[in-house]
C-alpha cells in the first residue's frame, strides 16, 4: 500500500468534525496551504493529503492509478480519525471526495468546482495507462508571471500553485472522461463554483446528477477557489455557514 503524506492542522480539540482536503489532478496538498490556515483560524481541524504518487506520498506508480485508488486513499485516512470527517475536494478531488463519502461515513461533502459523476460509463472511451502533466490544463510555462489560467492569483499564490504541480495518471483521467458513476450520497453535498472560472463554471452543474446545494463566488477562477487569498475568507465563510446549517456545527 502506498505511504500517504498527510498535512494536518489540528485546533479546537474534538469540538468540530475534521475536514479531509482532497487536491485536484496533477497537483498536491500544497494547494490547501491558505485553506488550512483559514480553517484553523476559525477553529476547524483539517487534514490535507497527498494522494498516492502525488506530492510527498511515495511508493506508487502514478501511471496505473485509478480513481478508485484515490478514493481508497481518502477512506484510508478517514479510518484513522476518531470522528467521521467532512470531505472537501477541489476539481478532480471533488469527485474523489464524492466517491469516498459513503465508505467514510462522511458528515458532509463539499466540491470546489468538482469533476462531475456520470449517469453511465461510456464504453467507447479507451482507458490508457501512463502519465501526463499540467500542460494539458493550459500550464505550459513555469514562470509565475506568465500564467493565463490563474488570472486572479498574485505572484506568491502562483508560485505555490506551480510548486504543487506533478505528474498525473492518464488512466484516472480517461476514467473520468468515460464517466464515474455514483449511485448516491447519503450526506449533504455542496457545490462551490467561481464566477471567473471558465473551466468549470456554474452552468456545467445545471444537470448535476446528485442532490446538492450550490454557492457561486464572485471573482474566483478555478485556481482561485483554493489559492486566492482575497476571496478565500468569503469562500470559507460560505462553506462553514453551510456546514453549521447542515451538520449541527459538525457535532455528532
Amino acid at each position: 500500500m502506498p505511504i500517504l503524506q498527510v498535512h494536518s492542522l489540528l485546533v479546537g480539540g474534538e469540538a468540530l468534525s475534521p475536514l479531509i482536503l482532497v487536491h485536484g489532478a496533477a497537483n498536491s496538498a500544497q494547494v490547501w496551504t491558505f485553506w488550512q490556515n483559514e480553517l484553523a483560524h476559525r477553529g476547524w481541524p483539517s487534514h490535507a493529503l497527498d494522494l498516492a504518487g502525488h506530492g510527498h506520498s511515495v511508493a506508487a506508480d502514478v501511471g496505473i492509478m485509478r480513481m478508485a485508488d484515490y478514493a481508497d486513499d481518502v477512506v484510508t485516512l478517514a479510518r484513522t480519525l476518531r470522528r467521521p470527517p467532512i470531505l472537501l475536494g477541489w476539481s478532480m478531488g471533488g469527485l474523489v471526495a464524492m466517491m469516498a463519502a459513503p465508505a467514510c461515513g462522511a458528515r458532509a461533502c463539499v466540491g470546489l468546482a468538482p469533476s462531475t459523476p456520470a449517469r453511465q460509463r461510456d464504453t467507447s472511451v479507451s482507458l490508457r495507462s501512463g502519465i501526463f502533466g499540467a500542460e494539458e490544463y493550459g500550464i505550459v510555462d513555469r514562470d509565475p508571471d506568465r500564467q493565463p489560467t490563474m488570472p486572479d492569483l498574485d505572484r506568491e499564490e502562483r508560485v505555490i500553485a506551480l510548486e504543487s504541480l506533478g505528474p498525473e495518471s492518464r488512466l484516472a483521467r480517461d476514467e473520468r472522461q468515460a464517466g464515474i458513476v455514483i449511485e448516491g450520497i447519503a450526506c449533504p453535498l455542496l457545490i462551490v463554483t467561481g464566477m471567473a472560472d471558465t473551466q468549470w463554471p456554474r452552468q456545467r452543474y445545471d444537470d448535476f446528477l446528485l442532490p446538492a446545494d450550490h454557492v457561486s463566488i464572485e471573482g474566483a477562477s478555478h485556481w482561485g477557489l483554493v489559492l486566492n487569498r482575497r476571496v478565500l475568507p468569503g469562500i470559507v465563510s460560505s462553506v462553514i455557514g453551510w456546514l453549521e446549517k447542515n451538520t449541527s456545527r459538525g457535532r455528532p
